[in-house]
């Protein structure tokens, strides 16, 4: 078993494709797929269900894959160990966040990391759908909302506050909601990330718990970006952190309403799958992430 066969086996894993990984590596497709059944013999185990079409995990790969990240991790870290400065990190990271941060938060800002860090290749999804981080081969992904109970470790950076919004042209087609009660001659885009369920309805604090007021709707969306885009269209108000709008509102795309009737703050979460082993490059990403998210982000309420 060598470093050669544990990388190729990894970006097999991760990519799904003995073909993606071998372009990847730059290296003959033939030696690619030698490689992994040299392992499989000399670990007695097959590790890969192959068929035409597709490549996936068996159990015993998805044991081997989690353990062979760490040690691929470790002499990584192992690699750069006596190495001071800062270009000394290299190597690939995974990550995944919304569509919005990225677009309005990250990507901005993203030049930093990279001068920083030259010699550090990121992987950057954007996705509503919360992506698999261990399957999938994800070093770290943000997540907004409450989380479920899982085995990954989750790191707190903050809260983002919300605001409710409308465009102009529906408020002159509607009419401007001044009280809770003026909502029942409006319209709520209802977002659900499952579709053939709507929304509880317009969320607020009532002075002592948060509550929802079922609200009509004839337009239910599941993407951050068509909850965005049906806003923009007039087809009725949205309930959204401040951070994702801010540039419309700016531009007078998107008028703030309600301000005292806000949504409760959203959590916002780094989630990653171990607390050892985090390699140099994983350490470095995440400390930058929460330094650049940090403006965007009020702290939990005690």
């Amino acid at each position: 078993m060598d470093l050669e066969s544990l990388t190729i086996f990894a970006r097999v894993a991760e990519l799904a494709s003995f073909t993606q990984a071998a372009d990847q590596l730059g290296l003959p497709k033939a030696r690619i797929s030698t490689a992994v059944q040299a392992l499989e013999a000399q670990l007695g185990t097959r590790l890969l269900h192959r068929t035409t079409r597709s490549v996936r995990l068996t159990p015993d790969g998805e044991v081997f894959y989690e353990r062979c990240k760490v040690v691929l991790a470790d002499i990584d870290e192992l690699g750069a160990l006596f190495q001071q400065a800062p270009a000394a990190l290299r190597g690939r990271l995974r990550v995944d966040m919304s569509t919005s941060m990225a677009r309005d938060v990250v990507i901005p800002r993203l030049g930093e990391f990279i001068a920083a860090h030259p010699l550090v290749d990121i992987e950057l999804s954007t996705t509503d759908r919360q992506v698999d981080l261990v399957n999938e081969g994800f070093d770290c992904v943000v997540r907004v909302g409450k989380l479920a109970d899982s085995e990954l470790v989750a790191r707190r950076l903050g809260q983002f506050r919300m605001m409710n919004c409308a465009s102009p042209a529906y408020l002159a087609a509607h009419g401007t909601p001044i009280t809770l009660d003026d909502l029942d001659g409006h319209q709520l885009i209802h977002y659900s990330s499952t579709l053939g369920a709507k929304s509880p309805g317009w969320e607020y604090f009532d002075g002592t718990r948060w509550r929802f007021k079922p609200m009509r709707g004839n337009v239910t969306v599941n993407s951050a970006q068509a909850y965005e885009a049906a806003c923009l269209a007039g087809l009725g108000l949205v309930q959204v952190p401040v951070t994702a709008n801010r540039r419309l509102l700016a531009r007078g795309e998107l008028v703030e309403v309600l301000p005292e009737l806000v949504a409760e703050p959203m959590p916002v979460s780094l989630l990653y799958a171990h607390r050892a082993g985090l390699s140099k490059r994983l350490q470095a990403w995440m400390t930058w992430l929460a330094l650049v998210l940090a403006p965007q982000l009020v702290a939990p309420a005690e």
